[in-house]
């Protein structure tokens, strides 16, 4: 049975039983979060300029993908803003009702963070619209020829949107969003500060190269790294007395099936199909979804963007094809066959 994508150590999906670990290791201040540095310097002149105004910051669009810290951002700027924060998601606001009903509860200066807002029913963004620029709400009451249209007055606040399909957003609601930023993967220096200082808050110690060992499985985003941490430190506690060495770090991943360039199991199927049963490609992602027992969506949405940007695969108009880059990493050669 193929594991789904929540399953996988290398997810960089948030997993249930994180949250808490998620929320321990989150820096509170743009201080201490590390990368993004464009964005940083952005949000502090437009944060510090909003203070000063006494105003609320505005409105902010967050995307990239999952795992690089949009969360993180929203939490920081409520922070630095002294402000309060009101967490929700877009499948989590199914009625205009429901976002009445959380608007109407805000308070003067407070941010509101909308997760997956790309997923917010068209009703629902609808009135989020005068929300975001008047600061009104409009509701109709009742239906029909009778119906009316009753204006009521709400807080000026802060909305923080956050979404991984930025094309899915439609694109009045982007507009409305005064600063949008893109998060992009984070540089192996950056992921290996991010370990360093996580490993502190966790009080993990461990040899100089170790950071950098793990930085380089943990494909470029921050919770993975965290993740993969964690998993050491408790190969570690078991197994060698909880002291941590590169020898350590490397049976721990080892065992966990991740390789020195992050791939797991799923990553490698992908390509030894397309090597094995399609001679390394050009081939179809349907074909290839067939082969792998593994939905499309998946395969485009999920595996593929990490193959790509290491280089193993290329999009063409015929179909995906494996590279020379990604047969040398499997040690293979174009004419082998893998068993």
């Amino acid at each position: 049975m193929i594991e789904s994508e929540s399953d996988r150590l290398i997810s960089s999906s948030v997993k249930a039983n994180e949250k808490e670990f998620d929320q321990t290791l989150r820096p509170r201040d743009l201080e201490n979060f590390i990368g993004q540095e464009k964005i940083k310097e952005n949000l502090y002149i437009f944060m510090e300029a909003a203070k000063r105004r006494s105003e609320p910051i505005e409105h902010v669009l967050l995307f990239g993908p999952p795992g690089l810290g949009k969360t993180t951002l929203a939490h920081i700027i409520a922070n630095e803003m002294g402000s309060n924060l009101r967490v929700t998601t877009g499948p989590a606001i199914e009625k205009a009702g429901d976002l009445a009903a959380i608007l109407t509860n805000l308070e003067e200066g407070d941010v509101l963070f909308i997760d997956e807002i790309h997923r917010l029913n068209r009703t629902v963004e609808e009135v989020l619209y005068s929300a975001m620029e008047d600061f009104v709400l409009d509701i109709v009451i009742g239906k029909g020829p009778s119906a009316k249209t009753l204006r009521l007055d709400i807080p000026k606040f802060s909305l923080i949107g956050a979404t991984t399909k930025l094309s899915k957003l439609s694109s009045p609601l982007r507009d409305r969003f005064g600063n949008i930023y893109n998060l992009e993967f984070y540089s192996e220096n950056n992921i290996d500060a991010i370990i360093k200082r996580s490993a502190g808050i966790l009080n993990v110690s461990f040899v100089e190269d170790c950071s950098s060992s793990i930085a380089k499985r943990s494909r470029q985003t921050p919770r993975i790294a965290n993740r993969l941490l964690k998993r050491v430190r408790d190969y570690a506690e078991v197994k060698n007395d909880g002291h941590i060495n590169t020898e350590v770090v490397s049976s721990a991943l080892e065992m966990l099936d991740v390789d020195h360039f992050g791939l797991d199991s799923m990553d490698r199927k992908i390509l030894i199909t397309i090597i094995e049963k399609f001679a390394g490609g050009p081939v179809g992602l349907n074909t290839i979804s067939a082969a792998t027992s593994e939905e499309m969506d998946a395969i485009e949405d999920v595996y593929e963007p990490y193959l790509l940007q290491l280089g193993f695969i290329n999009r063409t108009n015929r179909g995906r094809i494996v590279t020379d880059k990604a047969y040398e990493h499997l040690g293979l050669k174009k004419d082998d066959k893998v068993v």
